[in-house]
């Protein structure tokens, strides 16, 4: 748990420190200290609408973003307008942009009938020049710019623009150091996320993550195994690794090392229960990490697997560095080490120049593999990647066609796999209240798969053990034993 006293003591007279995050810290007080002053004026408390896209990497910055802005007093409501509003972007689709702009449209009133409204907006679609561009532009009304790489930076952003009443625009094109031993505002009180790295060298032709992320980027692993143990005291029993693609973890630090040893050492720490991590890619998932996952007690039967396309030439085209064959390969592998794993994966429909018989080749792999789920997409054009400039973009009308197809196949699929289950027992981390019914709480199977159980509240947080009562299928229904 996050000492506040770090920054409760800060002399905050003199001149801001010039080491991180001693002045973030800093920063914090001072913007606490402005906004007191806010909440008498108002004659109440300021609040916070977060409004958070994307990936587990910008949920993992958003905690850390609210608990900043919690601290300084600001207290989250779950509505679109408030004292502050923030949107944690993500650009890797293009929909998502969009909708961006749509609800900075919306904002543009409300901050005519609230001028003392702060609006905020950062992560991955800020990292784009000409989005930063469009908002100065079109979106005058916005306060505050920032990108995927300073997040940290926010109360001294808060606290620039309070000083100048301006936009503050502060993006960078390349990461600095990394930043940690920030406060951070958990969804769950017993299960958390932990960023081991940042940043991807793989560069997809698809995909712009490289460009707004930044090369990889490994944390130290006694500064990741310390926070770790943090969390444990305070009552997390399960941890997510989280990094854009774990299975390079370790390769920019002195020592070299492993993921795999990483979390063979995660697997030391008391009071841990469950490992889970996000997301691997097949090129590089080792022999070393099969077997530790197959010789854990703690790491969960679930491996994300991204696919991408079956067709070994589209893959080349995507720049992924593996064939189809490799891919089958690695997954007979791992199922033989592992006969119960769950293997999901993400599937790209309609990537350019793709054939009928390249989505041919996608759905024998699906049928051979036999995911319990898929995260399938038809591919968006985004600009500034290899695969945008490419000939041979695929019709719409087709790509829906196929997109229909694949979605049927996985159903059958995964409804199969879910129905052969119904009867036995497993184990499932309570999590949450049912947003459809009260009266069932919703967890999850070592495997990811989702149980819906009567059970009271107070189980929340802990691990039962439950009969699969029913296939729902893509989740269960079941009672606790």
């Amino acid at each position: 748990m996050f000492d506040y006293h770090w920054i409760d003591g800060m002399d905050i007279n003199g001149e801001a420190p010039v080491e991180e995050p001693a002045r973030q810290y800093y920063f914090m007080k001072k913007c606490k200290q402005w906004a007191a002053g806010e909440e008498r004026r108002l004659g109440r408390k300021l609040t916070l609408s977060m409004q958070t896209m994307g990936c587990q990497m910008n949920a993992r910055d958003s905690e850390k973003l609210e608990a900043i802005l919690s601290y300084i007093g600001y207290e989250a409501v779950d509505e679109p307008a408030a004292d502050f509003v923030l949107y944690n972007t993500c650009t890797v689709r293009e929909n998502a942009n969009l909708k961006v702009y749509g609800r900075l449209g919306y904002m543009k009133n409300q901050k005519k009938k609230h001028p003392h409204m702060k609006i905020a907006m950062c992560g991955c679609m800020m990292q784009e020049p000409g989005v930063v561009e469009k908002i100065k532009k079109s979106y005058p009304h916005v306060d505050m710019i920032f990108g995927t790489h300073n997040v940290y930076k926010l109360a001294e952003i808060l606290h620039t623009h309070l000083q100048s009443e301006r936009m503050i625009i502060d993006v960078w094109q390349e990461a600095g150091g990394i930043v940690e031993d920030l406060p951070s505002k958990r969804k769950y009180f017993f299960k958390a996320g932990v960023n081991i790295m940042y940043g991807c060298n793989n560069f997809c032709s698809y995909c712009i993550v490289p460009y707004v992320r930044g090369r990889e980027r490994s944390r130290r692993p006694e500064e990741i195994l310390q926070e770790i143990r943090g969390l444990a005291a305070d009552g997390v029993i399960e941890i997510m690794l989280l990094g854009q693609n774990v299975n390079s973890y370790g390769k920019t630090l002195e020592g070299n090392m492993s993921f795999a040893q990483l979390l063979r050492e995660v697997e030391k720490i008391d009071g841990i229960k469950r490992i889970r991590f996000m997301t691997s890619h097949p090129k590089d998932l080792s022999g070393e990490l099969i077997d530790a996952m197959a010789e854990s007690s703690k790491i969960c039967t679930h491996l994300h697997l991204p696919l991408q396309s079956g067709s070994t030439k589209i893959l080349k085209d995507m720049n992924r560095k593996y064939t189809k064959e490799d891919y089958v390969s690695l997954v007979e592998r791992i199922r033989e080490r592992m006969p119960e794993i769950s293997l999901t994966t993400d599937l790209i429909v309609g990537f350019p120049g793709e054939t009928e018989e390249d989505f041919q080749e996608t759905l024998d792999v699906v049928r051979r593999v036999r995911y319990d789920s898929v995260y399938s997409f038809i591919y968006s054009k985004r600009t500034g990647t290899p695969a945008a400039a490419m000939n041979n973009q695929v019709p719409e009308e087709v790509t829906g066609d196929r997109f229909q197809r694949l979605l049927h196949t996985i159903q059958e699929i995964s409804k199969e796999i879910t129905d052969g289950k119904v009867g036995q027992e497993a184990d499932v981390l309570m999590e949450e209240i049912n947003s459809h019914d009260s009266s069932l709480i919703t967890g999850r199977l070592s495997s990811n798969v989702v149980v819906h159980c009567k059970a009271a509240p107070d189980c929340i947080g802990t691990i039962c053990r439950v009969r699969l009562t029913e296939s729902r299928g893509f989740y269960f229904m079941g009672e606790i034993i």
